[in-house]
């Protein structure tokens, strides 16, 4: 039984296609958001860091915590829902937990997160087309 229901939810998840990047803990994330007003639909836009990831297949959720006018907001999102339109990693943070509940007590600098430095290809040198002319030897 286990293994059907995994199969319907993988069906399910290829027919909802979300092309959402990957992103883990302490990443600080802008998710938009479809919000109905009435008949107008516009598009919000929430950013701050992902404090917990949650679930798996459909039911695969993370919430996001911001500070808004000096007041902490959280907001969690299901990875498949359809008023989740996009997602956008913005920086990776450095975090050695699974659950960041710690930032909802630390104010100002304690709160920050420091930023993962992911090794980039260290460019290659550029060819010497010519040998350099020897001075010393005339």
């Amino acid at each position: 039984m286990h293994r059907l229901i995994q199969e319907i939810e993988a069906e399910q998840m290829k027919l909802l296609k979300k092309d959402i990047p990957r992103f883990k803990v302490g990443d600080t994330v802008s998710v938009s958001v479809k919000v109905e007003e009435g008949d107008k639909v516009r598009t919000q836009m929430f950013e701050g860091v992902v404090i917990r990831k949650q679930g798996s297949g459909l039911r695969e959720s993370f919430t996001v915590r911001k500070i808004s006018f000096g007041e902490g907001v959280e907001r969690s999102f299901p990875f498949y829902s359809p008023t989740v339109q996009a997602v956008q990693v913005m920086r990776s943070g450095k975090v050695r937990r699974a659950k960041l509940y710690y930032l909802r007590k630390t104010v100002g600098k304690k709160a920050r997160i420091e930023e993962e430095r992911r090794p980039e290809e260290a460019p290659s040198a550029p060819p010497a087309s010519s040998p350099a002319p020897n001075i010393l030897a005339s």
